[in-house]
Formats: C-alpha cells, structure tokens, sequence
C-alpha cells in the first residue's frame, strides 16, 4: 500500500479454542471495521479478511479469512489493521482523522510559528495533540478542543492555536 493508511483496530489474541480472533475496532461506529474489505498490516505485507461474530467485552470475537486454530489466532495478537484512507467515510466539517493532523504547522493567534504536530493522543478525556518545534525544549501536549485550537485548515496545512501565555514559551524576566 502506498497511498496514506489510517489504523482502524488491532487485533488483540484469540478467542476460544476455534480460531476466532478478539478484534479491536477504533472506528466511530465500531462495528464498521468489518465494512471496510481487506484489512492490511503496517508495512501492506498481509491482508486479512475480518467477520465479526459476536460482540464481547472491550470488542468483536471475529473470523479471520485462513485462520483456524487458537495459535493461529494468537500468533496475530497485537496486529495493527489499517485501510487505505480513501475507503473511509466523508467527515463533517469539525471532525478529523488523527492522521490528518500529524504533520500540520501550528500557528498562535498572532502568526507565529509554534511547530508541528508529531501525533494525537488520548489518554481518556479527550485528545491532546503532541507539539514539537525548534523554540521548543521538548514536545508539548495541547488540548484538541473548539477553545484551544479555533482553526484547522488542512487545505492549508495548518492550525491555528489560542494557547495561555507561557505553555510554549518560558515566562520573561518582566512578568509579574
């Protein structure tokens, strides 16, 4: 696969003894994973054809096409799944795939370059994105929320932030 790819799930070791597989799904409507037809590793080596059986905790038991036994099913514990990001549904206007932002400029209000986004995170209460820029010391975590980040224009490259003074700078020596 060449052109982008965005993980979808992963798998997450067998279910039972027949060869299912406990499947992962990081889609919106989680039970559309298996809508997307073939399903590819990182690197595009190996496809999977997934059906989900049946919903459990924390996922789907799912058939995957080939696999038939329980060490069959273990061996693909921890495999990421990605599609081609053509096959994935029209977003509205304020929603993003992650890897859409990965490699936007940041901007502040006023124009100046604060970095680029490194990666979107989400630890459990919402998504932070991992900033990282030459006048920056290290990588910072920003909220990715209406307030603190007013413009993204991916057409562009770019998004725009309203962050409080000092979270990407050192506060100067004048400030009380």
């Amino acid at each position: 696969m060449t052109e982008p790819r965005i993980c979808v799930g992963a798998f997450a070791g067998s279910y039972g003894v027949r060869g299912e597989v406990r499947l992962k799904s990081y889609c919106a409507d989680p039970a559309a994973i298996e809508t997307y037809g073939l399903l590819y590793t990182e690197d595009g080596e190996k496809s999977f054809i997934v059906g989900i059986t049946r919903a459990i905790k924390n996922g789907f038991a799912a058939r995957v096409e080939g696999i038939q036994t329980k060490e069959q099913a273990d061996a693909l514990n921890n495999t990421q799944l990605f599609v081609s990001r053509d096959v994935l549904p029209s977003l509205p206007d304020d929603e993003y795939y992650h890897s859409d932002l990965i490699g936007l400029t940041v901007l502040d209000t006023g124009g100046t370059e604060i970095g680029t986004v490194q990666s979107v995170q989400n630890h459990g209460a919402s998504d932070l994105l991992e900033i990282a820029g030459p006048s920056l010391k290290a990588s910072v975590l920003y909220p990715f929320t209406v307030a603190a980040v007013p413009t993204v224009d991916l057409a562009a490259g770019r998004i725009i932030v309203d962050p409080p003074e000092g979270i990407f700078s050192e506060p100067s020596d004048t400030e009380v």
